[in-house]
């Protein structure tokens, strides 16, 4: 990015408005306002204003707003200009302001500014880009959060405890002349067990943070003829699987995205699990097997009506995660909707008698009816990045259980170099093109 370049874009949604907004950022902006205005308004007060074109014929007028360097979004001189919303308006401005020696920002690229002005940080910045696409208000106020700075100051606490016990440790190993054994005393296996307790707390938040940003994944498996497609039916709301009383109709996974109070359900309904000769059936359900793998939640439907589910407990056994345990058909074995003590939740995915139980337990599981107190938005990155600062923490435990102190300081190195990923404290330039390219113009 050439920092010296002015930057000017439509920061209000193209179309017919009352109002519409243009952001300047740059060196050139005491020129251009004083070109367009005028003047330069006073710094930070809304000042009405025409707006003339370089031959001095009169675009528009409104409301111009200056903020001088470093006190503004992206720490340089910034205009805002505040015109009549339509697109002929907003598009006469911005070939003026292009003829004053601007040119138009690239997606994200104030934001960017203000990243490499230091003025947020990276995971600051996504939090805008998350704020303007929330779709729910639990959502929104988890951007906020994080716009704000707490998913970046729970980070900033665990670099800092990192930089006291890499210090704490390497100084052990510049001055093992000395012949002092500092891991004999267990205060640094103490230290990382707690910021491993801490780095856990962190990460359940973010992974809640990220349902309520991405949604949730949910796998429904089970026998054939269980009737995992007439829940997928009836959750989405229309035919979107084949349902028919023959076992195995379904072959393939069958993926459909719906919405639950704003918040998107990302569901795949799969091949029934069966023992078959069917090479097409066998391929299903190896794809069955891999899309529990990805599950956020896996749902298991059982029959009602049969209770013998030995084979369905073997196969729970080579799953990563429990599932949620549904007991369909209750409208033919005459059992009463609701959820048990021990978690199986019993509906009829015909009649639609528990839907609304399953509903509201996937609304709990994504967050919706919590406060989420202290949560905060979250993206597959970081979640990436706080996992791989743990594998590196429970290597670095067993180094400093078997007193390898070079490898403990390797592996900690390693968890700081994860951590600092998201904030962007350690970042690629390839990294920041592909986070602000999805921002909107303006942005």
């Amino acid at each position: 990015m050439n920092s010296q370049d002015t930057i000017a874009a439509l920061a209000t949604p193209t179309g017919r408005g009352g109002i519409g907004v243009i952001r300047i950022s740059g060196p050139l902006v005491p020129e251009i306002a004083h070109a367009l205005l005028g003047q330069l308004p006073q710094p930070r007060y809304a000042t009405l204003s025409d707006f003339v074109d370089s031959e001095g014929q009169l675009l528009d007028q409104g409301i111009a707003l200056y903020f001088p360097a470093p006190h503004s979004f992206t720490g340089e001189d910034v205009l805002e200009i505040q015109g009549h919303g339509g697109a002929i308006v907003m598009d006469l401005l911005l070939k003026a302001l292009l003829k004053l020696g601007a040119r138009l920002a690239r997606p994200g690229e104030f934001s960017e500014r203000a990243f490499l002005n230091d003025k947020i940080d990276l995971a600051q910045a996504e939090a805008i880009a998350d704020l303007i696409d929330s779709a729910s208000a639990q959502a929104a106020r988890c951007a906020i959060r994080s716009l704000q700075g707490e998913f970046s100051a729970k980070i900033n606490a665990l670099v800092d405890q990192l930089t006291w016990l890499r210090t704490y440790i390497e100084a052990g190993i510049d001055f093992v002349d000395e012949e002092i054994d500092l891991l004999a005393d267990g205060q640094v296996i103490e230290k990382l067990n707690n910021l491993m307790n801490d780095l856990d707390k962190t990460l359940a938040q973010a992974q809640q943070g990220y349902l309520l940003k991405e949604g949730m994944r949910i796998v429904l498996v089970g026998e054939p003829n269980v009737g995992k497609s007439s829940l997928l039916n009836h959750l989405a709301g229309r035919e979107t699987a084949i349902v028919t009383p023959i076992p195995g109709t379904t072959r393939d996974v069958v993926r459909d995205q719906i919405q639950l109070d704003g918040m998107p359900l990302h569901i795949t309904d799969t091949a029934g699990l069966r023992e078959t000769d069917d090479p097409v059936e066998q391929e299903g359900i190896r794809r069955t097997k891999l899309a529990i793998k990805e599950a956020d939640l896996v749902i298991l439907l059982l029959d009602d009506r049969h209770h013998d589910d030995q084979e369905n407990a073997n196969l729970l056994a080579e799953w990563p995660q429990s599932p949620l345990i549904i007991r369909n058909k209750i409208d033919l074995s005459h059992h009463r909707a609701g959820m048990s003590a021990d978690g199986v939740l019993y509906l009829s995915a015909k009649t639609g008698e528990g839907i609304g139980l399953l509903k509201a337990y996937l609304k709990d599981k994504m967050g919706l009816h919590s406060s989420t107190e202290g949560s905060f938005i979250a993206r597959r990155r970081h979640l990436d990045s706080l996992q791989r600062a743990r594998n590196a923490f429970i290597t670095a435990l067993n180094h400093a259980q078997t007193d390898q102190s070079e490898l403990l300081a390797e592996e900690l190195r390693q968890a700081q170099n994860a951590l600092g990923e998201i904030t962007g404290q350690l970042t690629t330039d390839d990294l920041l093109g592909q986070i602000f390219s999805t921002f909107c113009v303006g942005k």
